[in-house]
């Protein structure tokens, strides 16, 4: 469970809500569905308008990734391609077909599977490369989204509160009391878009990048050691230079745990 997140959001939305009530308004003040439908409808019609339907359906998808994530330990994928190493070093490149079996990871398995059918390292950087692009453009599809939507709601809400305006404007010979409350509900909409924009989108987004991040490191730990497995390396060497992939809190973790033990 991503409790970072959800504390930040619940945070956020805890504090709005505060400064909303705090002087004894009402939160009734701040409900306008006329808003929301301006807001959210004319949000969603350009969501629809700049997405296929195929990333529409994942949304829920995504934001149970931004929910739940799924956790990369690159210090893992290091350890589990030195193993590797030490498998084909001592036995043969064909015993790791029985290593891919048990592998749960696909991107691995397809990593031990190209080394297994003898394929040269010319033809398994560029198969894995490719490999890699593809989730990379995936990957995008699916934070452009989140973009998208942070950026067309608080648009969105400047127009319903140009429709409120509008029509706050052209009643007003016929009811000059009504300016203040006029203004209050025309600016709701503003209010609602940037609570999408900010609150929601825009940190959806973010998680998810991040989240491809580690995921991209982590391929690229399992390309870089298969390229080294073919190539006949020492596994102490192996570990060595993916190591030097790990940013720099890590190896030093790493280093800490070593000298404990």
């Amino acid at each position: 469970m991503n409790i970072s997140g959800l504390l930040g959001f619940l945070l956020g939305l805890g504090l709005i809500v505060y400064g909303m009530i705090g002087n004894g308004d009402s939160i009734n003040t701040f409900i306008d569905f006329q808003s929301l439908a301006i807001t959210l409808g004319g949000t969603l019609g350009a969501l629809l308008m700049s997405f296929p339907f195929k990333i529409i359906k994942n949304v829920p998808k995504m934001v149970m990734m931004f929910l739940m994530p799924k956790k990369y330990d690159p210090q893992k994928y290091i350890e589990q391609m030195v193993e590797f190493a030490k498998i084909a070093r001592s036995k043969s490149l064909l015993a790791l077909e029985d290593s891919a079996k048990d592998c749960k990871d696909p991107f691995m398995k397809s990593s031990l599977m190209l080394i297994v059918d003898a394929n040269d390292s010319d033809r398994v950087r560029a198969m894995l490369d490719d490999a890699i692009d593809f989730m990379c453009e995936r990957h995008e599809e699916n934070w452009t989204f989140f973009d998208k939507a942070g950026a067309v709601a608080p648009g969105f809400g400047m127009i319903g509160t140009l429709v409120g305006l509008i029509n706050m404007l052209k009643n007003l010979s016929g009811n000059a009391d009504g300016l203040g409350a006029g203004m209050s509900t025309a600016l709701i909409t503003t209010f609602y878009g940037c609570i999408v924009a900010h609150l929601i989108s825009a940190p959806i987004a973010h998680r998810l990048r991040a989240l491809h991040a580690q995921e991209l490191l982590c391929m690229q730990i399992v390309e870089e050691g298969a390229l080294a497995i073919i190539s006949g390396a020492n596994p102490r060497y192996i570990e060595e230079k993916l190591e030097f992939m790990l940013p720099k809190n890590k190896k030093k973790a790493k280093s800490a745990k070593t000298e404990n033990n």
